[in-house]
């Protein structure tokens, strides 16, 4: 306690250090005054920063929306060219097969009777080449299975037969032609497979 009574009478006695403590009281509420007045012009600022950064918000969502409808317009319209297209993909092997089918109705009009019935089976057979000429055109190919190892990607067993000149597990009679359509399997052949 003493001390703080030395302290006390120090400053009493002591005038100039009396100034210092009201100079430094005084610039405390004056700085005080001033923060507020900074803080407030802060406010102003930052209403204004975020009227802007509002402003760019808005306008990026703006975009966003709009770019999202013209990917939702492009995909409906890819969607609509995808289904037209596989609607009238097969246009052109439709129109390349009218002759085959012209040429089939005109070889089943032909009465066929004795010697009628060679031409007959000459006439269907160009047919069924020109057909297959067609076919091939667009890339249809028959498999070549007898005697190859049974895949279940192109060959579809329908049974197994015991066979002394093929081994196990290759192809001994196909059933059904399998089909390729460049590359890709249109119709698994059926086979039988030895075992």
């Amino acid at each position: 306690m003493k001390e703080e009574e030395v302290q006390e009478m120090n400053e009493k006695n002591d005038p100039s250090m009396n100034d210092n403590l009201a100079a430094e009281e005084t610039d405390t509420t004056a700085d005080s005054g001033s923060f507020t007045a900074e803080e407030a012009g802060e406010a102003a600022s930052g209403n204004e920063e975020y009227r802007k950064l509002q402003e760019l918000a808005d306008e990026h969502q703006a975009r966003t929306l709009r770019v999202q409808a013209d990917f939702d317009n492009f995909r409906r319209r890819t969607q609509k060219e995808k289904e037209e297209l596989a609607q009238y993909a097969t246009s052109k092997l439709v129109t390349e097969l009218l002759p085959v089918m012209d040429n089939f109705e005109r070889a089943l009009a032909t009465p066929a009777a004795g010697a009628d019935a060679e031409a007959f089976i000459k006439g269907v057979n160009m047919i069924f080449r020109q057909l297959e000429g067609v076919l091939k055109t667009e890339g249809l190919k028959a498999m070549e299975v007898v005697g190859q190892p049974f895949n279940p990607e192109y060959h579809q067993a329908i049974m197994q037969v015991e066979s002394e000149e093929y081994e196990e597990g290759i192809v001994t009679e196909e059933v059904q032609k399998g089909y390729l359509l460049k590359d890709k399997v249109l119709r698994p052949a059926m086979v039988k497979v030895s075992m």
